[in-house]
């Protein structure tokens, strides 16, 4: 190539290392170029993963502190043996009444669904005469119980005089269906 290169004139020298760097510019340009901000990514995506790595290895050693949380959960809980979860669970309902001052005026039979694979659900609906205040706390109460009750439907409408709301409640409560079993799947799970 030295050889060739010297047989040129300086004209044609000239001629030939401009077509040269032309050539070297056009091929930074189609290949080197575009690809010259990915470095910049590369690095990012490398600092995210480290980063991410860093936070599983922290979960990973609070596990004991987990499993720890989660047995006290697990204990925490109050189980009530299916037998008794509509008695349970209407006891829970007068209670929440008297000490709110709510008047139960009717009940329907409790209604049983076991649909779901962890929870039995007991329904019943009552009719109430209370003021608003009171029907606001004996909901509230309800819903701080351990049996999870909710209100699924409510009807409210003012009595004869005005001074009350009678309302037709259909209240909720799920209970664990199978609490030994659960608790084996669950630490299982963790291990």
């Amino acid at each position: 190539m030295k050889k060739y290169f010297e047989q040129l004139r300086p004209m044609e020298r000239r001629l030939a290392v401009g077509v040269i760097v032309a050539l070297i510019l056009v091929a930074n340009y189609v290949f080197i170029w575009p690809y010259y901000g990915e470095w910049g990514n590369l690095d990012n995506q490398i600092r995210q993963g480290q980063q991410t790595a860093q936070n599983y290895e922290a979960t990973i050693d609070q596990t004991g502190t987990y499993q720890l949380k989660l047995k006290k959960f697990e204990n925490q809980g109050e189980f009530v043996v299916a037998e008794d979860q509509a008695i349970y669970f209407m006891h829970t309902i007068q209670t929440r009444s008297q000490a709110t001052g709510v008047n139960i005026e009717n009940t329907s039979r409790s209604v049983t669904h076991t649909n779901d694979a962890f929870y039995v659900e007991q329904v019943q609906s009552i009719s109430v005469v209370a003021t608003d205040q009171q029907l606001v706390d004996f909901l509230y109460q309800l819903g701080n119980d351990p049996s999870m009750i909710r209100v699924r439907d409510l009807e409210l409408q003012p009595d004869g005089p005005r001074q009350h709301l009678d309302a037709s409640i259909q209240l909720v409560a799920s209970y664990e269906k199978n609490p030994a079993k659960n608790l084996k799947n669950s630490t299982a799970s963790v291990k």
